[in-house]
């Protein structure tokens, strides 16, 4: 089958990777070879479809990371550990620890099985994880259920970012990539809404479990009928059945330029099974290196502690919780759907170099808040708007743009197991701000500690400014060209 394609493959070779990357920088609105022959851009609206389906795990993922949000009293009271602050810790980190070990595996499952079976093997978990939550008498069920959950959720996000960066066209992947954190946001707000009659509703929390079967169900037999992704098929030497994918999401006039690229970047050894130490050191290790420190600072400016106790904050100045959460929604959804317009305008480094700019400048409104120069309402002022506006600055760059970079710069071979370690970086991370936040806040205080959170900000944009690379309007084979030339 490669044979078919040699000679569009040695036409490839014949010019040096660092110029054929520079040649397509200095075509505005360049999206590779394809215009380059004169066929124009592959219509988006046949990956929509595949795309919207492979965010119904994005979805999922902010349901239940919400899901107990609005719940959980009433879950603790029909349980019996009402009195028990540790109980309730519990419901929700075991969905973290859970989610940290699917995460970790996610790589190994997405390589060995592909990318519809992963994503229903995503699903799976989660439909019967909600299910025992839903029917639970008991803690021990409700947390084995979370436990299931969890996994699915650890298993979600790199199968979604991965699937999303290689069935979507090089001038439109920012913006579908953008998709799964808009996603990820109404799944959250779905949850709070659906959550508000619990409450008020004896047993109302087992309904917003069962909710969340309904989309993980869809997802699961969806995905039966989407394509799955060409790379994964070239790699494992199946050419016959990624030029059928290929046709199916760009369309016949662009499945011997699409093949033609994914011969460009093949170094033959697709094959060979990737070992984990070739993730730590060896010409992988920076790749793996700045996505996995990205992640790492994404969690340090202290995001997550915003998202879980934003509600204290708010109900220290007197604001009710359901307000104060959304306000927090509509700050996020409203930043996300604005990234996605801009991602393939202004690209990814300026969004996330933008974006924790914004987020020191907004901690910095925090501090003042809650200093002795601010009273009254100015300090409501400052700490409410401070916090909304990082929320806001958030999901313009950092929240959106780290799994579509790593996406689209680890290389082929490794991407899978690559984005596996560094989201269990995050999560790792993400642990840990949200087992701290609260007593580091009461030992040293709001202004230290935002301080702080306003320092690694700070550090994200010094880090991105040096390391991370344009990706906007190239193809996947472009950029592992560029950032890992052929030995």
């Amino acid at each position: 089958m490669r044979g078919r394609h040699l000679d569009a493959y040695s036409a490839y070779k014949r010019v040096a990777s660092k110029d054929h990357i520079n040649a397509y920088d200095r075509e505005e609105g360049s999206v590779g070879l394809v215009n380059a022959k004169g066929i124009g851009n592959p219509s988006w609206r046949r990956s929509l479809p595949h795309m919207l389906v492979a965010t119904l795990s994005s979805f999922l993922f902010g349901y239940h990371l919400g899901v107990v949000n609005e719940t959980l009293d009433s879950i603790s009271m029909d349980l019996g550990f009402s009195g028990n602050p540790l109980a309730k810790g519990l419901v929700v980190s075991t969905c973290l620890g859970a989610a940290f070990f699917g995460s970790i595996f996610s790589g190994w499952i997405l390589d060995g099985v592909g990318h519809r079976r992963a994503f229903q093997l995503c699903a799976l978990p989660m439909i019967i994880g909600a299910s025992m939550s839903a029917t639970t008498k008991s803690l021990w069920g409700m947390l084995l259920g979370r436990i299931f959950v969890g996994t699915g959720m650890g298993i979600g996000p790199p199968v979604a970012a991965i699937y999303v960066s290689e069935i979507s066209p090089a001038f439109v992947r920012g913006t579908f990539g953008s998709f799964t954190q808009i996603a990820t946001c109404l799944g959250l707000m779905g949850s709070l809404f659906i959550g508000l009659p619990a409450k008020d509703i004896v047993g109302w929390w087992r309904v917003c479990f069962w909710v969340s079967t309904v989309p993980a169900a869809v997802l699961a037999v969806c995905m039966e009928f989407c394509a799955e992704s060409p790379q994964w098929l070239f790699k494992r030497g199946r050419g016959t059945e990624a030029e059928a994918e290929f046709e199916k999401l760009l369309g016949a006039a662009h499945v011997k330029f699409a093949i033609a690229e994914l011969s460009k970047s093949d170094r033959g050894d697709e094959l060979e099974a990737v070992k984990f130490s070739e993730l730590l050191y060896g010409r992988h290790f920076k790749m793996v290196f700045i996505g996995s420190t990205i992640f790492a600072l994404q969690q340090l400016s202290g995001i997550n502690a915003v998202f879980y106790f934003s509600s204290t904050v708010f109900k220290s100045f007197g604001v009710p919780s359901d307000l104060a959460n959304i306000c927090v929604g509509i700050a996020n959804l409203s930043g996300s759907v604005v990234a996605m317009i801009l991602m393939d305008k202004l690209g990814r480094k300026v969004l996330l170099l933008g974006s924790f700019s914004g987020m020191a400048v907004a901690m910095g409104l925090q501090v003042t808040g809650a200093s002795s120069y601010a009273s009254g309402s100015g300090a409501l002022s400052l700490s409410v708007g401070g916090m909304l506006l990082f929320v806001l600055m958030f999901s313009l760059g950092a929240g959106p743009v780290p799994s579509l970079l790593l996406s689209e710069i680890l290389p082929g071979r490794i991407r899978a197991k690559a984005m596996s370690i560094c989201m269990a970086v995050h999560w790792v991370i993400n642990f840990f701000v949200g087992l701290l936040f609260l007593p580091l806040l009461e030992q040293i205080g709001p202004i230290v500690l935002y301080t702080i959170f306003a320092t690694f900000c700070l550090l994200a944009v010094i880090f991105v400014k040096r390391n991370v690379v344009e990706t906007k309007g190239k193809s996947l084979q472009e950029i592992e060209i560029a950032l890992i030339p052929p030995q």
